[in-house]
């Protein structure tokens, strides 16, 4: 990797506390950190890296704090999301094994390079109650795939419902033993998995996931043991504890019964929220990862724009990659303005500064990595976009807050750099064979499709 790297004549969107955009400017990176940043060009050697940003917006990296793992083989299947969730099921805990979840992690990775996303929060399963814990090899796979394309990333692993009574497949070669799968087991391969990965890359975090557990649920003595062990699993390790799904009632409930929430926990969807729920929130300092192209965002409302008033901190999040989504911010920026301006008929909710706000530094903040990512400042990590702007989408040259927010999209990302290593440039991955990545992706899912007998 190149240790020093110029990028000049750009139109930086700083993202910093001042927010600054700073015209025909440069970023001196030096060992994958931001060394200099401003309007005066800094002294660079021979062998520094020079990248020219005329006509671009250098911005910081989008960071989505809400996906999933597998769904991007999944995408396409099933008649509605009734079928595709039932479809899911079978395949995750009939079908895969670790080469499907290390082909996938590749396909997910160049789809996020490719649009501009150099950080996400990945449940590992989901959708239906399949997060494929059972044993370590498949999440040591994914992970070692997002190595490779160097991506950063938090994998939240977690158990299944306790009443999922779930049976799994294990496959090797042409044949395969079934396992009954335990939320105890679960529990041991997760701590396993995070104390194996701390300090192994500095791009990859383990989160823990925790299924929401309603009213009536947290009536079960064995979902409250689950819930506290997961709750202090993940503030004796120090990661983030995960949920997906709250909702009318849950967060207050979960709050009473378990005092689930602190700083550390990410919370997504939040839809239909009481006033006690908005009040834990405020309380405890949970953030939130609001999925504005979400099915659950069909179902319900997330209130972003009260909670961003009340003082959460609210992020943004593709729920990507299925049944019907990608895993493009700026499309889901556009969603979030239109979903609440409807709702309030009024265009001047989430102006566009503010949703660029979510989809970057409030997303380093939901993630606990402000001061490491989300902005372009001195001393961060160089995670850093160009986007090309001489297009006619985005043309006339006037305000590029306004063009990014409202009219751009992932394809108009020309480069992506994580911690100063570039992963593409000019719309091409450096590192990786594109065509090779999708005939993996492809051979992976069409043994998955023979194997849960959906050929």
């Amino acid at each position: 990797m190149t240790t020093t790297m110029l990028i000049e004549n750009g139109v930086i969107l700083t993202m910093d506390a001042g927010r600054r955009v700073l015209d025909g400017a440069s970023v001196l990176v030096h060992d994958g950190r931001i060394a200099a940043i401003g309007t005066e060009a800094p002294g660079a050697s021979p062998e520094t890296l020079r990248i020219d940003a005329t006509g671009m917006v250098v911005m910081p990296g989008l960071i989505d704090t809400h996906a999933h793992a597998g769904h991007t083989l999944t995408k396409g299947l099933g008649g509605d999301s009734e079928d595709w969730m039932t479809i899911t099921g079978r395949i995750y805990a009939e079908a895969t094994d670790p080469e499907f979840w290390a082909a996938e992690a590749a396909l997910s990775a160049a789809e996020r390079i490719r649009c501009g996303t150099t950080t996400a929060a990945l449940l590992f399963g989901g959708g239906p109650d399949i997060m494929r814990t059972e044993a370590p090899e498949a999440a040591e796979a994914h992970l070692a795939a997002i190595a490779e394309m160097g991506l950063r990333e938090v994998l939240a692993v977690g158990p299944n419902r306790p009443s999922a009574n779930s049976v799994y497949r294990r496959h090797r070669g042409g044949s395969y033993d079934e396992t009954a799968v335990s939320p105890d087991t679960q529990m041991a391969v997760c701590a396993a998995l995070i104390d194996a990965w701390a300090g192994r890359d500095d791009r990859l975090q383990l989160a823990l996931s925790l299924p929401v557990f309603n009213t009536g649920e947290l009536e079960d003595e064995t979902v409250l043991a689950l819930s506290r062990r997961a709750r202090d699993l993940a503030r004796e390790k120090g990661v983030l504890l995960v949920q997906d799904g709250h909702r009318d009632g849950s967060i207050a409930a979960n709050d009473a019964r378990l005092g689930l929430f602190d700083g550390r926990s990410l919370l997504a969807h939040c839809i239909d929220l009481t006033a006690e729920d908005r009040a834990v929130l405020r309380r405890t300092g949970a953030n939130v990862a609001h999925n504005p192209s979400a099915l659950m965002s069909v179902y319900g409302r997330c209130p972003a724009p009260e909670l961003m008033k009340d003082g959460v901190t609210v992020s943004l999040g593709t729920d990507a990659a299925a049944p019907d989504r990608s895993f493009d911010m700026f499309r889901n920026m556009f969603q979030a303005h239109r979903y609440h301006a409807r709702h309030f008929c009024d265009d001047a909710v989430l102006p566009p500064l503010q949703l660029l706000e979510m989809a970057t530094i409030a997303g380093a903040r939901a993630l606990c990595m402000e001061e490491e990512i989300g902005s372009l400042e001195v001393g961060k990590r160089a995670d850093i976009l160009l986007v090309d702007m001489r297009q006619p989408h985005l043309w006339p040259p006037a305000d590029p807050v306004q063009r990014l927010a409202r009219f751009a999209n992932g394809a108009d990302v020309d480069t992506t750099i994580v911690g100063g290593r570039v992963l593409m440039r000019g719309r091409k991955l450096v590192h990786a064979d594109e065509g090779a990545i999708l005939d993996r992706a492809e051979k992976a899912f069409r043994l998955a499709m023979r194997r849960a007998g959906l050929a």
